[in-house]
């Protein structure tokens, strides 16, 4: 059996929300080996004067757990 831990990490993108989704995997493979999947949990953004300015993202980051680490 294989115990799986779920973090919340926030990215940002002035692109698109698919960018700022890119940008927290890319960041948080940095510091957790084998990330499995993730799953989008909200879509936000800055407006400044009746535009988008910067797109965020939450993701769930799915990895597992090593026993002895």
């Amino acid at each position: 059996m294989t115990a799986v831990k779920i973090i919340k990490v926030l990215g940002t993108s002035e692109e698109s929300w698919e960018d700022a989704a890119h940008e927290a995997v890319e960041e948080a493979s940095q510091t957790i080996d084998d990330i499995h999947g993730i799953e989008v949990e909200d879509w936000t953004a800055n407006v400044e004067d009746g535009q988008v300015t910067e797109y965020k993202t939450t993701v769930e980051v799915a990895f597992p757990v090593h026993h002895g680490e």
